[in-house]
């Protein structure tokens, strides 16, 4: 007896194959066999002439589809029937989810078989869970392939009806989808709520206090918290618009932070009260389709599509299991297998009495599914399965997730001290301090989840604070204000872009990898960094879906849309009534699709496509990108007024066109240039130019210099301009990718701007620079230093030191001069010295170096009012002027 099985992908034959053994042929579909048709070419001749045939759906006859195989698929249906004529059994193991279910009707219909057929489904690709499937057949889901047929023909129709709408008033080659325009849409509002944004400014005060020696430590960082009982006005004080949200806070300003700082120089600092708390924090849940995504892109900076290529690799090779699911049940198998991995690698005291089960968070979960999690019986941990590269990294990042989830809590102590004093103007001011110390770790010693927010704290960092008691004093070893703004609403990455979309229930795991790749790919969104930046098409794309299409794309139809999905795939809902519904709006005069495009009003699509950005200056998306539009400058031919036009810069995102960034485009339209002389070396011209990705500067090449023969370029700084640059800033401009140096082991290191700014790169790692001056300046022992720094992601590098002199005498290690919040120092690492007013950067040595520090270090713990003297003095000083000022 032969039994033909067929799997989706080719990369799992083999081994699927190995476990069956004899009697059993495996070959693969190819992913999908057969679709609606894509074009009118494809249209089977019998329906040409129907008024439907262009959406490859009957509306007038149930909603039938029209299925075609694809032409790159005919060869391989011919194999399988071919295959299928010498079997006894067909076997369909397609995925186990809805797609794959529909993929195994596909084949049935498709290959027509007249032997027995099974169905099924594993969520591992090992001998155990391949054997069971055998070993458990069912019949195909005809829920779960009307719930898949449902869902594809739903965005035919939408895609169909409302892509050439777009087309006609925004742009030809645009596309809408159910998914794909509310997620745009998404990016849209962000970044118009970014727009809208008005910063605030407020000032607090910032300490670091001395507890005396003994303490450990003995000096600890705090913020003010409140005066005179009110609470001092924070970031979150502030609503968008820049205002207070509420009255009953102080807002304190420059000049009342200083003299504040200033009052409470020479002053007693009381602790006032110090609350310590238990806390306890639970593992996270194993990893479900999203959360792995957004995991990855946080920890190795990771696209969804790359990670789901990797996902889909390791499953394929039998290391992981199915990766799309949006469950975050574990087996019993899998169960016991992660209990038995904590013991053995962290201990008994790490693993909880019971296993560990998670309620699923996502609505209409499949919890028959399983989580994530190391594929087999028994886990093998990453050293042991020996892959490397991206695959290496996601294995382990699976296994590390999936054994935490099994172990127990981390347990630990919150502290907040409130330290007082009274200012000699009255007012109270106490300041907080706030710490944490892990009393055991639990989880957290095999893993710990990444946040979005890059200065957060993550779950195992812990902030130390002294053994102090209420009553006790406490002296500022320093004391000063500090300015803050607020800042927009962060954009998207494409892992808070899933997260978002999970939260309000919109799409399924499987798609927002594509969904992604889609709004990208067509132009929509792009990439700064990790951020999600709408382009001005979307602009122009959303506006009009919202004003004609609103319900299409309203975020709660959308979600309420994927719950009537799943009562298609659990046989409560007729999918030819959903299909209705949608098409005509069930007798709703303005709700269907059909309806809403039959019945479009007049579409002003000049309108569509602009933006007034102020004083008459507009932002039009063209058919060749956006530009800005003001006012005429001079007459044209036969006494036209001509407005004046500038490109916008494709990478300048909507939110830093500024009416002032209008104005310096319009002032330097693309196409203007600047001759700046000749090069000193090369005896070439050197022009700057402003083009359509701003200013920048180049070589005039010779008229007889060969065609293959290419100018140098270089991209103008942030902080200059086509009207101040000269030629000793373009010769040094076209000096660029620079070479700095080498590091330790002779790897070349140069200094590089790039299209999200200034960067280092040696060999393949890359670290951000701070300002675009540091790649003219930096020196190697500089790079080599921030090269020395753990590397962090999504975030900025730290700034290289401003002067290195050399090694302390003392303490052995190298001296540095650093930046600080109160101005430049010297720094050993354990000791910091500020400079004085007769010291600068430029004649500061190695001896005054040493001896700022041997000063600091025989003075031991800073005296209370030492520093805090000094900025008194400059705060009153400034005070003093402001108020002669205002006199006169």
């Amino acid at each position: 007896m032969t039994t033909l099985v067929i799997v989706e992908s080719p990369n799992k034959v083999r081994s699927i194959a190995g476990y069956l053994g004899d009697g059993y042929v495996v070959d693969s579909s190819v992913g999908h066999i057969r679709d609606l048709p894509r074009g009118a070419d494809e249209v089977p001749a019998k329906f040409k002439g129907e008024p439907w045939a262009r959406l490859g759906v009957d509306i007038e006859n149930s909603f039938e589809p029209v299925y075609v195989v694809s032409a790159d698929k005919k060869s391989q249906i011919t194999k399988l029937k071919k295959l299928l004529k010498e079997a006894d059994e067909l076997v369909l193991a397609t995925d186990e989810d809805r797609e794959g279910e529909a993929i195994a009707w596909h084949l049935f219909d498709e290959l027509k078989p007249t032997v027995p057929v099974r169905r099924i489904v594993f969520n591992e690709i090992t001998r155990e869970a391949i054997q069971r499937a055998i070993a458990n057949p069912r019949d195909i889901d005809m829920d779960l392939v009307d719930a898949q047929e449902t869902r594809r023909i739903l965005d035919r129709l939408y895609g169909y009806e409302v892509s050439p709408v777009l087309w006609k008033k925004v742009m030809s080659g645009l596309s809408a989808g159910r998914v794909q325009s509310v997620a745009t849409r998404l990016v849209v509002e962000r970044e118009r709520a970014r727009m809208a944004f008005k910063v605030a400014a407020y000032w607090d005060l910032e300490a670091t206090f001395d507890a005396g020696e003994g303490a450990d430590p003995r000096q600890f960082p705090a913020k003010l918290h409140s005066v005179d009982g009110k609470r001092v006005a924070t970031g979150s004080s502030f609503g968008d618009d820049g205002l207070l949200k509420s009255t009953d806070v102080v807002h304190l300003d420059a000049e009342a932070a200083g003299a504040l700082a200033t009052a409470l120089n020479d002053q007693t600092f009381t602790i006032r009260s110090v609350e310590s708390k238990p806390y306890t924090r639970r593992p996270y849940a194993p990893f479900r389709t999203t959360t792995m995504q957004q995991e990855a892109s946080r920890k190795f900076g990771w696209g969804a599509a790359r990670t789901m290529q990797v996902a889909q690799r390791l499953y394929e090779g039998g290391y992981i299991t199915y990766m799309r699911t949006d469950s975050t049940t574990l087996s019993q198998t899998a169960l016991t297998a992660a209990r038995a991995q904590v013991r053995e690698l962290y201990g008994a005291e790490y693993l909880p009495d019971a296993p560990r089960t998670y309620a699923g968070k996502v609505k209409n979960a499949q919890e028959a599914h399983e989580a994530i999690r190391p594929a087999g019986e028994s886990f093998r941990t990453p050293q042991q399965v020996g892959l490397s590269g991206d695959e290496g990294k996601l294995y382990e990042l699976v296994w590390k997730r999936t054994v935490a989830s099994q172990m127990t809590d981390a347990k630990g102590n919150s502290v907040s001290i409130r330290i007082g004093a009274h200012a000699t103007t009255g007012q109270d001011a106490v300041f907080a301090a706030s710490g944490r110390t892990i009393t055991f770790y639990g989880f957290l010693k095999a893993y710990v989840e990444s946040g979005d927010d890059p200065d957060a704290q993550n779950d195992d960092q812990q902030t130390k604070l002294p053994n102090v008691a209420e009553g006790d004093t406490v002296t500022a070893a320093e004391l000063g204000s500090a300015e803050h703004s607020t800042k927009p609403p962060a954009r998207y990455t494409e892992a808070s872009l899933i997260k978002e979309l999970e939260d309000r229930e919109i799409g399924r795991p499987s798609t927002y990898a594509s969904i992604i790749g889609t709004i990208q790919n067509r132009g929509y969104v792009y990439k700064k960094g990790t951020a999600l930046v709408p382009a001005w098409i979307a602009f122009s794309v959303v506006r009009l879906l919202e004003q004609h299409f609103s319900r299409l794309v309203d975020y709660s139809f959308t979600a309420e849309l994927e719950d009537v999905l799943d009562e298609v795939a659990g046989g409560r809902e007729d999918r030819v009534a959903v299909l209705q519904s949608f098409w005509t709006g069930e007798g709703e005069h303005d709700t269907g699709l059909k309806r809403l495009v039959d019945n479009l009003p007049e579409i002003d699509a000049r309108g569509l496509a602009t933006f007034p950005i102020g004083d008459d200056i507009n932002l039009r998306v063209g058919r060749y990108g956006p530009y800005v539009e003001g006012p005429p400058m001079l007459p044209g031919d036969g006494g036209v007024d001509v407005p004046t036009r500038a490109n916008v810069p494709e990478d300048l995102p909507p939110d830093e066109l500024t009416l002032e960034k209008a104005k310096e485009l319009l002032a330097n339209p693309a196409g203007q240039e600047k001759s700046l002389g000749t090069h000193p070396e090369t005896g070439l011209e050197l022009v700057a130019k402003n083009g359509r990705f701003g200013p920048y500067v180049t070589e005039a090449l010779p008229a007889d210099a060969p065609k293959s023969a290419k100018p140098r370029t270089a991209s103008l700084f942030k902080t200059m301009s086509l009207d101040s640059i000269g030629i000793d800033d373009a010769v040094k401009l076209l000096t660029l990718p620079r070479v700095v140096g080498t590091d330790v082991d002779g790897v070349e290191i140069t200094a590089q701007n790039g299209r999200y700014g200034p960067y280092l790169k040696k060999g393949s790692d890359s670290r951000s620079l701070e300002t675009e001056e540091q790649l003219l300046t930096l020196t190697e022992e500089q790079a080599r230093a921030i090269y020395a720094q753990p590397k962090t992601y999504g975030r900025r590098a730290a700034a290289a030191p401003l002067k290195e002199l050399g090694d302390d005498p003392v303490s052995g290690k190298p001296i540095v001069v650093k930046d600080g919040r109160f101005g430049m120092y010297v720094t050993d690492g354990e000791y910091n010295a500020t400079l004085r007013k007769e010291d600068s950067l430029e004649n500061i040595t190695a001896e005054r170096a040493q001896e700022l520090l041997s000063e600091r270090r025989a003075k031991g713990p800073a005296k209370k009012g030492g520093r805090k003297k000094a900025a008194a003095k400059k705060t009153a000083k400034k005070t003093t002027k402001k108020a002669a000022a205002k006199k006169s």
